[in-house]
């Protein structure tokens, strides 16, 4: 669509930089906003708005709410709510340092940088643990049929709701397996990505098979892998045109259908969790009239 912000449509880049961020007690978001609207191109940089941001303008978006705290058998899924949710998307590291940078000076009156998250993209999309991810995305139509807003009215058709988690992965443990159950923890051999037929009920891709809901939960992945000096995993990032297609895949993952958890537990723990709305575009920036503010 011609107003959404082309990145969540694009192909994943090299590289990438997450920010988050929350509202400075008492300050007024606006101009902060309007300023950010001017850097946002929503290809480079893709902007996500969270619910204490939008309560805080004292405006209401259908469907947008907090992340869901899910539970299961020794599971938990923690929620991390944030006012404003920055994904800057290049191929120069440095690049994104200065685009940060900016990002964040024209934020700072009104709010405070939580949390900054590199990552990148391994060989052909592939996860930390060699398993290539996002394998049944839809494309095309499919794609824009999944994650894009349409038939809301104007400010909101051409916007996107996004999913986003930060996942530590155990690679340890998980090389520690033998080939064999490392395929049967994904559901697909590591080899060719060929899907087994007969792999366990908590394979990843048994417990997330998006055409065997009712209704199909196609969501449009968008994760990268992500390291520090210290750890390591899945950035976790998925749009859809509402929040219900992700919450079903959470709550089977966890066991809540049928009390089978993913197997992808047995190696990676997500560490947050936070729902945002990101706005469509307009004459080359944000489309923030829905939140009542305009150049």
């Amino acid at each position: 669509m011609n107003n959404t912000q082309p990145g969540i449509l694009a192909p994943v880049p090299r590289l990438a930089r997450y920010l988050s961020f929350s509202l400075k007690p008492d300050s007024d978001p606006k101009k902060a906003l309007m300023d950010l609207r001017e850097l946002a191109d929503g290809d480079k940089v893709v902007v996500g708005i969270g619910k204490s941001l939008v309560l805080a303008l004292g405006v209401d978006i259908a469907g947008l709410r907090n992340f869901p705290n899910e539970m299961g058998v020794g599971i938990e899924i923690p929620s991390t709510p944030a006012s404003l949710w920055c994904w800057l998307r290049g191929e120069d590291r440095g690049e994104l340092v200065h685009q940060s940078r900016l990002i964040h000076g024209s934020l700072v009156s009104a709010f405070h940088l939580n949390n900054v998250i590199d990552a990148f993209q391994y060989g052909p999309s592939l996860d930390l643990t060699g398993y290539e991810d996002g394998t049944e995305n839809p494309k095309g139509d499919d794609a824009i049929e999944a994650g894009i807003v349409k038939g809301a009215g104007k400010g909101l058709d051409g916007s996107s709701f996004v999913a986003v988690q930060q996942w530590v992965h155990d690679l340890d443990q998980f090389q520690s397996m033998s080939v064999e159950r490392q395929d049967n923890t994904i559901g697909r051999r590591k080899s060719d990505n060929e899907e087994l037929d007969d792999a366990p009920l908590s394979a990843h891709v048994k417990r997330t098979a998006q055409e065997s809901f009712q209704p199909e939960a196609f969501i449009l992945r968008r994760s990268m892998p992500w390291a520090d000096a210290n750890h390591e995993g899945l950035v976790f990032v998925a749009f859809g045109k509402r929040f219900d297609a992700f919450e079903a895949l959470l709550r089977r993952m966890v066991g809540g259908e049928d009390g089978v958890t993913d197997a992808l537990f047995s190696f990676t723990r997500p560490i947050s969790g936070s729902y945002f709305w990101c706005p469509p575009m307009d004459n080359g920036g944000l489309d923030l009239s829905v939140l009542e503010l305009s150049p």
